[in-house]
């Protein structure tokens, strides 16, 4: 008997709560659709019948094929449509119609911690009116794994945008700057991270001013984000094209080339491949058979696996301040071991720090508070930490942490609150570094663990 998609994520589920342990392998896929929401008195998007309608049937359909992570464009002025037909249970709220929104919005069945919209920095109104509304993209970092006691956790980092459409030069030159944008908040947002980007490029590789795209690939551009598009890596056996083959609506196959890309790229914390791509318009047709968006939906299928030498915990605190990550030092540390803790705190923990055997140190935070330190002997590892949250002038973030070591000696920093969790090393791992996001304060923290 084959079981769908929602009933093999429930039993997996289930072995998870049974066993109160994180995988640290499975699967989950992606789709990229621009929804054609335009009010048709603006575009009609050469599509057939009524935009509210279609708008509900997309929403429908996204329900009814087990999706995990879809992101959409021009999602706008038919976004209740779409909401009120879907289920998924976490989703973005809309930020607007034409002219207020972006037209991005995200519909995932994994919670995340961070959500954030930013405006491109440059638009071109040369082929278009790509400058009415705010367009530009946004990040989350979406739990695609986690245990119930909240000790190790599995995350990515997840792009949706729109660039700027046109062939005029003002378009091109606003399109690359679009790109290089994202590029560039992906190497200061997502050190370390496995990230995964898709969404309306409006770029091919077959048109030779459309370099950005190619800049992002690891196999073109060594020093960049160090990206994979699947579509090259499984329907072109890693070849980029230089040839245009455009399309059709529904495409007939997935050899073509549409200007909704997919990239992804794996991290020390957890590693990925695309295992299927596929262009998906066939599934998003209406009931006499015509299109449902000007755009074919792109759906990618991934595998994942947890690091063999990295993992990480939840995150306790709130999305504000700025990310850091000692993922990328750790990662180039063969035995990663602390030698030594400090913790900075007072009504709030303001700052944590480790000093590693070969005196590298990871401090992050603020030099407010009083410092509290613990040496740990060569056999002793630090395996348990506590943190409490709370808030302050409406912002949840740290107020205190609690670490144990093997050998039951203890380091603590800030004030206690009544909103506390506990976080275990896995057996036979210890914590080696953070990850989170800082201020003068702790706002948000998690812990980076490593085998002893």
């Amino acid at each position: 008997m084959k079981l769908s998609p929602q009933v093999n994520a429930a039993l997996a589920a289930a072995s998870l709560l049974d066993g109160c342990l994180a995988a640290t392998s499975g699967k989950f896929n992606i789709l990229s659709m621009n929804v054609a929401g335009l009010p048709a008195i603006f575009n009609g998007n050469d599509v057939p019948g009524d935009k509210a309608t279609n708008s509900a049937s997309i929403g429908s359909k996204f329900a009814e094929y087990g999706l995990d992570v879809i992101h959409m464009q021009e999602d706008f002025n038919y976004h209740a449509h779409i909401y009120r037909t879907d289920t998924h249970p976490f989703r973005t709220a809309t930020s607007g119609g034409v002219p207020f929104g972006s037209g991005l919005n995200t519909l995932s069945n994994f919670d995340w911690v961070d959500f954030r919209r930013v405006k491109w920095d440059t638009c071109s109104n040369a082929s278009g009116a790509d400058c009415l509304t705010p367009k530009g993209f946004t990040f989350m970092r979406v739990a695609i794994a986690g245990p119930t006691d909240n000790s190790t956790a599995v995350y990515v980092d997840f792009y949706n945008l729109h660039t700027d459409a046109g062939g005029e030069e003002q378009d091109l030159a606003a399109r690359q700057h679009n790109v290089n944008q994202v590029t560039g908040y992906i190497s200061q947002w997502s050190k370390g991270n496995a990230v995964v980007v898709h969404g309306d490029f409006n770029s091919r590789y077959s048109r030779t001013a459309d370099t950005a795209i190619r800049a992002m690939l690891a196999s073109e551009n060594p020093e960049g984000p160090g990206m994979t598009d699947p579509w090259v890596e499984l329907q072109r056996g890693g070849v980029v094209p230089t040839e245009e083959d455009v399309c059709g609506n529904p495409a007939s196959g997935n050899a073509c080339e549409v200007v909704d890309k997919v990239f992804y790229r794996s991290g020390p914390l957890v590693t990925l491949q695309a295992e299927t791509f596929r262009y998906d318009g066939g599934r998003f047709l209406q009931a006499d058979g015509n299109i449902l968006s000007d755009h074919n939906p792109v759906f990618v299928d991934f595998g994942w696996s947890s690091g063999s030498s990295l993992r990480q915990s939840d995150f306790s605190g709130g999305a504000f301040g700025t990310w850091f990550s000692d993922v990328p030092t750790l990662a180039g540390i063969a035995k990663p071991k602390p030698a030594a803790l400090a913790f900075r705190g007072g009504s709030r923990l303001d700052g944590v720090a480790l000093t590693l055997g070969d005196g590298t140190i990871l401090r992050h935070g603020g030099t407010s508070g009083t410092e509290v330190s613990l040496e740990l002997g060569p056999a002793e590892y630090w395996v348990e930490a506590e943190l409490c949250r709370g808030e302050k002038s409406g912002k949840t973030r740290n107020f205190y942490i609690h670490a144990a070591t093997s050998l039951g000696r203890t380091l603590e920093a800030g004030t206690m609150t009544a909103d506390c969790t506990t976080f275990s090393a896995p057996e036979g791992w210890q914590v080696v570094g953070f990850v989170g996001q800082d201020g003068d304060e702790i706002d948000q923290l998690a812990f980076v663990y490593a085998p002893q």
